[in-house]
C-alpha cells in the first residue's frame, strides 16, 4: 500500500463528510452574473446582534455578548450556521460550480485531499467581491477564538501568530494541500468585528456597534459586511499557497482559464493592495502573486509570442 493511499485513507476515515466547504473556487463562471448577498447577511447579522443585547444574562459581560453572536449565527460544527444559510437559502444567488467539477477536480487524491474527496463549497457575492461560504465561518468561529487570544494576551501579533499556526495545521495546508491567505484575512476580520462591537473607530470613522447607555445596550449603527470584506477575501486574487503535491497541477489548471481572463481582465484585478498589504502585513499571508492569471496568462502570451517569432525565423 503507498503512502499517499494509506494517507488519503487516513483523510476519508478521520475527516467528517460535513467539513465538505473547506475549499472554494472563485475561477470557474467568474464571468457569471451574480447578485450581490451584502443587504440579506447584513441582515442576518444584525438581528443576531439585537437579539444577543436583550438577554438579560449578557447585560455587562462583553464576551457573553461575543459568545451570544457565535452561537446564534456561528456554531461548534463544521459548518456555521450563517454559512449553511448562505449555501442553502433561495434568497442567496451562488456560481454554478458543482462541487466536484472545480479547480481540485481530476488531481490525485493525495494531492487534494479534503477538496478533492468532498468537493467544494459554494461562492457567492459580498461587498461587490466573490466569496466562499467558508469565509462566513471563519469570519464568526475562527475571528472570535482570535478575539479571546488577544483579550486573553493583550497582543495583536501574538494572536495573529496562532491564526497563522491553525492554517498551517488541521484548519488548512495540512489536510487540503492548500494555505489559505484569505482564511487568514476573514478570521483577521472577524476579530475586528467582535472589537468593533465595542470600540469606535475599528471600523474607521465609524461608532461601535453597542453602546452601554442607561444600564442597558443600545445598537447606534447596523453591522456591514462592506466594513470587512475586499479582494483579498477573493481566492482567485489572493491565491492560495499549494505544498509541493499541489503547486504544479494547480499551476497548470490556472492556465485553463488564460481565456476568460483575456476576456475579462478587469474581473481579475486587486484594488487598492498596497493598503491591503499593510492592513494585513502581521497575518502572515504567503506572496502567491505569480499564480494570479494577470502573470500567468500574460507570460503565457509572450511565450507564445516568442515561440511563433523563433519558428518565423526558422523558415
Amino acid at each position: 500500500m503507498s503512502k499517499q493511499f494509506l494517507f488519503s485513507l487516513i483523510l476519508t476515515v478521520c475527516v467528517p463528510a460535513t467539513a465538505g466547504a473547506y475549499e472554494t473556487d472563485q475561477f470557474n463562471n467568474r464571468n457569471q452574473p451574480l447578485k450581490d448577498s451584502t443587504s440579506i447577511l447584513n441582515h442576518q447579522v444584525t438581528l443576531a446582534i439585537a437579539s444577543v443585547i436583550t438577554n438579560p444574562d449578557r447585560v455587562t459581560d462583553k464576551m457573553k455578548i461575543v459568545d451570544g453572536i457565535y452561537y446564534k449565527i456561528g456554531g461548534k460544527h463544521w459548518v456555521d450556521k450563517i454559512e449553511r444559510f448562505a449555501m442553502d437559502s433561495s434568497e442567496i444567488e451562488r456560481l454554478d460550480t458543482p462541487p466536484h467539477d472545480s479547480i481540485y477536480s481530476g488531481h490525485p487524491i493525495y494531492a487534494t485531499r479534503v477538496a478533492g474527496m468532498f468537493g467544494v463549497g459554494p461562492t457567492l457575492k459580498i461587498n461587490h467581491v466573490l466569496v466562499g461560504t467558508d469565509k462566513l465561518g471563519h469570519f464568526l468561529s475562527q475571528g472570535r477564538k482570535f478575539y479571546r487570544r488577544w483579550v486573553k494576551m493583550g497582543d495583536e501579533s501574538k494572536a495573529a501568530e496562532h491564526s497563522a499556526y491553525t492554517e498551517r495545521a488541521i484548519f488548512g495546508q495540512m489536510t487540503t494541500g492548500s494555505y489559505s491567505n484569505a482564511d487568514l484575512v476573514a478570521n483577521y476580520e472577524g476579530f475586528l468585528f467582535y472589537r468593533s462591537l465595542f470600540e469606535d473607530d475599528i471600523v474607521p470613522g465609524k461608532p461601535a456597534i453597542l453602546e452601554w447607555n442607561n444600564g442597558r445596550w443600545i445598537m447606534q449603527r447596523p453591522f456591514d459586511w462592506a466594513d470587512h470584506v475586499n479582494d483579498y477575501w477573493d481566492e482567485a486574487l489572493n491565491i492560495n499557497h499549494y505544498d509541493t503535491l499541489l503547486y504544479a497541477r494547480m499551476k497548470t489548471r490556472f492556465m485553463t482559464f488564460c481565456d476568460s481572463y483575456h476576456e475579462n481582465p478587469e474581473l481579475y484585478v486587486v484594488h487598492n493592495e498596497e493598503a491591503l498589504k499593510d492592513r494585513y502585513q502581521d497575518l502572515q499571508l504567503r506572496d502567491t502573486s505569480e499564480l494570479r492569471l494577470d502573470k500567468l496568462c500574460t507570460d503565457e502570451q509572450s511565450q507564445a509570442g516568442t515561440t511563433a517569432e523563433q519558428a518565423a525565423e526558422s523558415q
